[in-house]
């Protein structure tokens, strides 16, 4: 008996679901594209670049939401209208892979932030890793220590400089010197910028100082939002932030007053855990109080190359393991702001497979 022949529209909706089916699984298992939203990692990554980031490296993880669109994430294209439902959340199960998440890595991640969704729904966010589990990270006047010892990231990092100059600066200044995010004040204005873009600038006859902000009281009050761990009295800022130890897997803490500020969030939301509950500097899991935690996954600390313009750990905290998504290899295409009439003009072809550092 003869097989039935396709129809013209059978085969393409066959065709269209294979290619739906391997897309999803190439994006699962081996890589998947990224678009850089904001200036966060400034200048080792600019805003409107493409990367690809690689699921191998840490391992990949499989679906925990099996309600959602394929190839979307949040929302359905071109809307707000939610691209999955929570009904079904299943435990997530991570592959082998060939690499753990090292520091100077730039990680991608979901922001462990966003507790009111499924955790591989919340926002992706990508940042460079500073310290690992186990490590102890503290930041002084701007510099990252881990274990007591100087660490550099091996990428640009930009701070924020207030620029004091009597007359009106035009976007022909800040091209010329690749200032992308800056905002005037009444005797000057707020930059971010490298040191040696920086250093260029106070040479300038037209500009009275251009001198780093430092902290909070600095000159402009430039930093006004609330640093890890968000407590009432925390005397921390961005510039000058612990000593904070990173959890690592199998680690057992004595919980005190002092340290459940820390840890608590760790415990209430990320190990699950249920029915926790943090009272009078306590912590109760299932109505028994407990005196000391073994935690069950490593975690992170990351932060943006644009320090003083960048949503990190030293706002919300720990990155847990099963937030990790992949590490970014490299970008390849970039395309600035601008009318998609422009779009040759727009394109940064020197950014064309750049490897990201």
């Amino acid at each position: 008996m003869s097989k039935k022949k396709k129809g013209p529209i059978r085969e393409w909706v066959d065709a269209i679901v294979f290619a739906v089916v391997v897309a999803t699984l190439v994006r699962w298992i081996v890589v998947e594209p990224y678009k850089i939203p904001t200036s966060s990692m400034e200048k080792t990554l600019l805003v409107g670049d493409f990367l690809f980031v690689s699921k191998f490296h840490y391992g990949s993880r499989n679906a925990k939401t099996l309600l959602q669109i394929p190839l979307t994430h949040q929302v359905i294209w071109g809307s707000k209208i939610p691209s999955y439902l929570d009904w079904i959340q299943i435990p997530f199960y991570r592959l082998p892979g060939f690499s753990e998440v090292k520091k100077g890595d730039a990680v991608v991640f979901n922001t462990p932030n966003e507790l009111e969704r499924p955790i591989d729904m919340r926002t992706y966010l990508i940042k460079h890793c500073v310290g690992v589990a186990g490590d102890t990270i503290s930041i002084k006047d701007g510099e990252v220590f881990i274990n007591g010892l100087s660490h550099e990231v091996p990428s640009p990092r930009q701070h924020s400089y207030f620029i004091q100059t009597k007359q009106s600066l035009g976007d022909r200044f800040f091209n010329k010197y690749q200032i992308r995010d800056h905002g005037k004040t009444k005797s000057g204005y707020v930059i971010h910028t490298d040191k040696e873009t920086a250093h260029k600038l106070s040479s300038l006859e037209f500009l009275e100082q251009a001198i780093p902000i430092k902290d909070k009281n600095d000159q402009t009050n430039f930093f006004k939002s609330q640093v890890f761990p968000n407590s009432i009295d925390n005397s921390w800022s961005i510039n000058n932030f612990g000593p904070l130890y990173i959890p690592k897997k199998g680690d057992e803490i004595q919980l005190s007053k002092e340290n459940i500020v820390f840890y608590g969030k760790i415990i209430a939301h990320f190990e699950g855990n249920e029915k926790v509950v943090i009272q009078d500097s306590s912590v109760f899991i299932q109505g028994e109080k407990i005196t000391s935690y073994t935690f069950k996954q490593n975690y992170y600390f990351m932060m943006g190359d644009n320090r003083h313009n960048s949503y990190d750990s030293r706002a919300w905290g720990f990155v847990p393991m099963d937030h990790i998504v992949g590490k970014a290899l490299f970008t390849w295409f970039s395309l600035a702001d601008g009318p998609m009439i422009n779009f040759f003009s727009r394109a940064r072809w020197e950014r064309v497979f750049k490897k990201i550092n």
